[in-house]
């Protein structure tokens, strides 16, 4: 289809989709190959750019004074002719070359609209682009055309494929793909598809390839079988397929015979408005599929432009027209040369609206609304040429460019800063790769109830100010061929729980893993957690490991049933002190109280109340207070308590002794001030000893985490392990004292019989604290207090009754035998 004009624009279409190569056997002229199967979007697209190019010639404002014209040419789906059509358009069509010594005169064309093959565009770039023959492309999206180097004067007016890959991955991210199939053509736009999916989604985390597979060009059963099998056996249930509308047809009859559903469908650009896919018996299949698609517009007046193609009108090349008349009504215009016997014939004067073409369908205008923007863009750029002022041009000695001496190069200088708005709304320019601004539609295939189908848009992707991909999509408009009408799970692997982390199967890829659960103490608070985080020292993981709680805390404490029963059994020590106290106060002057110094049984009472109260600093949390008086409180009130007694025994011992002829001078070493004083100083004693440690190595509290990973027991450490041994060691050294001692004066006359109770008081003491000992070395955590408050209140106790037991026993329940006369006589019974 050609037309003459003042400036001539190439163009590339594919209006037949196959072609016939004749044997070459070289013994006579080679035949041109024939061109088969009549594609109707290719003839409507090669039909957009006439238009553009006729809107352009009645634009005034637009190439004033130039008429532009155009040469097209059809690829027939072939590179080698897609690649002759090229040569052709830039080289020109004339027969005869007429030799002139020099070469002069504008090129045959300015520049090339087309191809829409990758691979064509690949190779016709490469070779023209040696010339920097301006080419801007409507469907080429093999992002390795983005190369500046090799391909300096090639252009698109629609995005590439390192554009269209990101958007894909925006939609698996969105619907939370991880698990997915990928299918590419054999060719440079599938397989550089391939290198840059996998490369993005790996880089982006956004999932994995369950399988990645090649689709033959021809219609090879066996390939094709091997890949649906691929398919029907993968766990994945998303497949994306980077292919051509014939690609998918030979795939489909494949996947209908193998009856392969249950797949969500990811669709390219290449074939996400196909018609040719959307038949009854396909779209049990392939409803629902989602897919990237060609930015849609609208030309104004292209409809009625397109009703004025009659094969009466010779404007367009007659033998296109009537190839498409007889392709549309199933006619012939020479009815001879049907093979079939029912053939019509066809008069020109049919009306095509009376007919349902596809031709004629406009609502979705994409390839056809890219080569529109590229006509606009090869004239906005030749008309910013022509308005150049001469001396400010771009050129050496800043000339201007002038139609008469029109170069295809200097074109290309412009082309790269053109920037216009088309009537639709949609800016036009290109970046510095030769790109056109990012931008898809989001559709999806919706079967309507009366069988027909829809292709709706349900969202778009752009880049954004940050040039990140940014995906606006409205899930409720979209259909899902599933009978829970929601998106599909495709998951190599379940998402692991909070709880859990992830751990990669071996020789899998990363989006396969197991879950597992995080360890004692560990955490992970997110889904697909890759490690478990350690909590702080203060707290453990919960029961479901996914967030730390504080550790429980654990010391001997007033409201647990221990803590009561020894605080308990602590005050009815401490109230029975205070009752024998004042039993002994009240009947002071009774024989049996005057005995063997009232005053020592008196403080003797005073310091076991004390015992029994300091073992009220165990229980409770640790402070440093308590810590520190504790042992100290309890070092020096039984030390006080042991003198008393050890001094009552010694008194007992130096009274007997006295008694005897020549004794009696033993008795004024052990008066009533010097039985104080003795007191008193082996208190002062145990006191130093309590003062030194404190000042040296005091106990502290502390948070001790050996015990229990999940616990925290308060306790409160020694500080100095030899002062704590210091300090039982010089309460044992008194009390073995008092034991040796009462013991030895066990068999003494009943009336000095206190020392038999002092001997059982001491064996009884002793006895406990012995036990003490590994008792609570053994003990962990508030058993160790528990333990050793135990020892002081047994011990008190044990004291308490064997020393003042039988005492209370004479006074309150037989009180005549607590008289002077009955004690002596007891001792006369007995000698």
């Amino acid at each position: 289809m050609h037309k003459p004009g003042d400036v001539v624009l190439g163009g590339l279409f594919e209006v037949h989709y196959s072609s016939v190569f004749p044997e070459q056997t070289f013994t006579s002229e080679p035949e041109q190959a024939s061109c088969k199967g009549f594609d109707t979007p290719g003839l409507r697209q090669a039909m957009s750019m006439i238009y553009a190019i006729d809107e352009i010639n009645k634009n005034s404002n637009l190439l004033p004074n130039v008429t532009l014209g155009y040469s097209l040419y059809d690829n027939c789906g072939a590179l080698v002719i897609g690649f002759s059509g090229a040569l052709s358009l830039a080289s020109g069509r004339e027969r005869q070359f007429l030799l002139q010594q020099n070469c002069v005169g504008s090129p045959p064309v300015l520049g090339i609209v087309g191809d829409s093959f990758s691979t064509s565009s690949i190779a016709i770039s490469s070779v023209l682009g040696l010339y920097k023959m301006p080419i801007v492309s409507y469907f080429s999206t093999c992002s390795c055309l983005s190369d500046r180097k090799r391909f300096p004067s090639f252009f698109r007016t629609i995005p590439s494929d390192a554009f269209q890959v990101r958007a894909m991955i925006q939609i698996l991210k969105r619907f939370g793909w991880t698990w997915v199939g990928l299918l590419v053509s054999d060719d440079d736009y599938g397989l550089h598809v391939a290198r840059s999916f996998q490369s993005d989604l790996t880089e982006s985390g956004g999932g994995c390839l369950a399988y990645l597979e090649v689709l033959p060009w021809d219609n090879d059963q066996a390939g094709l079988k091997m890949i649906v099998d691929v398919i029907k056996k993968s766990t994945a249930r998303v497949v994306m397929v980077f292919a051509h509308e014939g690609h998918m047809i030979h795939l489909m009859d494949e996947v209908v015979r193998q009856n392969v559903t249950g797949q969500q469908w990811i669709a390219s650009e290449a074939w996400t408005s196909a018609a040719v896919l959307q038949t009854p018996r396909l779209m049990p299949y392939l409803r629902g599929t989602l897919g990237i698609a060609i930015r849609r517009g609208e030309i104004t007046g292209f409809r009625e432009f397109l009703l004025q193609m009659r094969p009466d009108n010779d404007n367009y090349g007659n033998s296109i027209v009537r190839q498409f008349w007889e392709y549309t009504f199933q006619c012939k215009f020479d009815p001879a040369g049907w093979a079939e016997v029912d053939g019509t014939s066809c008069t020109g004067k049919e009306d095509i609206e009376s007919v349902e073409t596809e031709f004629l369908d406009l609502s979705n205008l994409r390839p056809e609304y890219n080569v529109y923007k590229a006509v606009y863009a090869l004239a906005y750029a030749l008309h910013d040429m022509l308005q150049c002022e001469p001396g400010r041009g771009p050129f050496s000695g800043q000339s201007c460019a002038t139609l008469q001496t029109l170069e295809p190069w200097q074109i290309v200088n412009y082309l790269q800063q053109v920037n216009f708005t088309t009537s639709f709304g949609d800016q036009v320019s290109f970046d510095e790769n030769g790109d056109a601004l990012p931008i898809y539609d989001v559709m999806n295939w919706l079967q309507l109830p009366d069988g027909r189908t829809k292709i709706q848009n349900v969202g778009e992707v752009k880049r954004s100010a940050t040039k990140a991909e940014e995906l606006t999509i409205d899930e409720d408009k979209i259909f899902w061929n599933f009978e829970s009408n929601k998106p599909p799970l495709s998951v190599c692997s379940e998402s692991c729980p909070p709880g859990t982390r992830m751990a990669r199967k071996k020789g899998k890829p990363v989006c396969c893993f197991d879950c597992i659960p995080c360890s004692e103490g560990k955490i992970s608070n997110k889904a697909d957690s890759m490690e478990c985080t350690s909590c702080p020292e203060d707290f453990w993981s919960s029961p479901q490991r996914d967030h730390c709680v504080p550790k429980k805390t654990e010391f001997l404490s007033y409201h647990e049933p221990l803590g009561i029963c020894l605080t308990t059994t602590s005050l009815l020590g401490t109230f029975i002190c205070a009752v024998v106290l004042g039993i002994f106060i009240y009947h002071r002057s009774t024989p049996i109280v005057r005995a063997n110094n009232s005053e020592l049984s008196f403080l003797l009472l005073v310091s076991l109340k004390l015992c029994f109260l300091c073992s009220l600093l165990f229980i409770g949390r640790p402070r440093l207070w308590t810590c520190q008086l504790r042992h100290a409180a309890f070092g020096i009130s039984f030390v006080l308590c042991v003198s008393c007694i050890l001094v009552k025994t010694m008194v007992v011992l130096a009274v007997f002794k006295a008694s005897k002829p020549g004794g009696g001078d033993s008795l004024k070493w052990f008066g009533a001030m010097q039985q104080r004083g003795t007191v008193m100083v082996l208190t002062s004693i145990q006191a130093a000893i309590c003062t030194a440690w404190l000042v040296s190595s005091s106990p502290a509290p502390h948070k001790n985490t050996q015990y229990h990973n999940d616990k925290i027991v308060y306790e409160c450490v020694v500080g100095s392990t030899i002062g704590f041994a210091v300090l039982l060691g010089y309460i044992g050294l008194l009390a073995t004292l008092s034991f040796l001692l009462a013991f030895l004066a066990r068999n003494l006359p009943d009336n000095f019989n206190e020392a038999k109770l002092i001997t059982f008081s001491m064996l009884i003491f002793c006895a406990v604290w012995v036990a003490f000992v590994p008792a609570y070395v053994n003990s962990p955590g508030k058993y160790a207090d528990a333990v050793e408050v135990f020892a002081i209140l047994a011990s008190s106790f044990g004291l308490l009754l064997a020393l003042f037991g039988p005492k209370c026993f004479i006074i309150l329940l037989r009180p005549e035998r607590n008289t002077k006369k009955a004690i002596m006589s007891r001792g006369t019974s007995k000698s």
